[in-house]
């Protein structure tokens, strides 16, 4: 005990906010799932982040990027070490003409409305996917036809050297939710997206329908982690759910939706163990009634 009473002194001098110990990280994920976390920090700025991370190395301590934790299920032993929480402490933005500069911890729905705010065309798509900006670049999120990797000009990140560098469009090789930061360490700090002018009136009223759409079809009253399963080539995961009949399939409190089969929902004190167990027995089925293999969109993470 006198070992995390001595590293809580040490994140503590890292930061203003305050570190939280034994976190459930259910409080932190849009699916309401995961276990406690021994330590939780959300830094205000990239010095604050740069301390916590070489605090942690000189302590041997292993340590977890996340943003708003929508696209994450968490493991039910939660996650040993330090995670750190990047959302709306890192949220500031620079403009210069066509170009915005965004902090990885702003979400995607306030990115998308302060382009529209300043009549900037190209962002519409992202007004209505849960998340910060920085964890869309991540993993090239994406809705409606859009992708970030079509409006992102470069993104800043802290290497794990503890450098920052600036990468590129092109040096980020974006490909279908993915990207070159994915595996490297490389921890994304700011994100610079290149818009154009448009109306903005069309501009809202784009929004305003995509966002009508996504209310519409998507269970957005249970808790969930987005939609659970990539499109497999020349399918739609949710269409292929549906025809097997799959719709309302319950493991504990996990629940396939019934509104929108590419959905996995808490319908009450979920368990980790419940969605994977749901998501195996998904894939066994769909690949027989098929033989298409579904592939996980969320991460996955924590003590096993």
């Amino acid at each position: 005990m006198n070992k995390m009473v001595a590293l809580l002194e040490q994140f503590s001098g890292c930061t203003t906010k305050e570190i939280k110990v034994n976190e459930p990280m259910s409080k932190h994920t849009t699916f309401k799932i995961g276990g406690p976390a021994d330590f939780l920090a959300t830094p205000s700025n990239v010095d604050e982040l740069v301390a916590l991370i070489k605090t942690a190395k000189a302590n041997h301590v292993p340590f977890t990027l996340i943003g708003n934790g929508s696209n994450l299920i968490v493991r039910d032993k939660g996650i040993r070490g330090l995670v750190i929480k990047l959302a709306s402490q890192m949220a500031n933005e620079r403009v210069e003409g066509n170009t915005l500069t965004f902090d990885a911890g702003i979400s995607l729905a306030l990115a998308s409305h302060k382009a529209a705010k300043l009549g900037l065309t190209g962002m519409e798509f992202a007004s209505g996917i849960p998340g910060t900006i920085g964890g869309a670049a991540f993993m090239n999120a994406g809705a409606y036809d859009g992708e970030m990797k079509n409006i992102i000009k470069s993104v800043r990140v802290l290497k794990t050297d503890g450098s920052l560098a600036e990468l590129s469009n092109a040096e980020l090789d974006f490909g279908y939710r993915k990207s070159a930061i994915q595996g490297t360490g490389d921890i994304v700090v700011s994100v610079t997206v290149e818009l154009v002018p448009g109306d903005k009136e069309e501009i809202y009223e784009k929004m305003a329908d995509f966002n009508e759409r996504r209310t519409s079809k998507q269970p957005l009253d249970k808790p969930s982690a987005g939609s659970m399963f990539k499109r497999p080539p020349g399918y739609f995961a949710g269409t292929l759910i549906d025809q097997t009949g799959l719709k309302g399939y319950t493991v504990g409190g996990a629940q396939v939706s019934e509104k929108h089969a590419g959905f996995v929902v808490n319908i009450g004190n979920a368990t980790c163990e419940d969605v994977l167990q749901l998501i195996k027995d998904v894939q066994a089925k769909i690949m027989e009634a098929h033989g298409v293999h579904l592939e996980p969109e969320p991460l996955v993470i924590g003590e096993e």
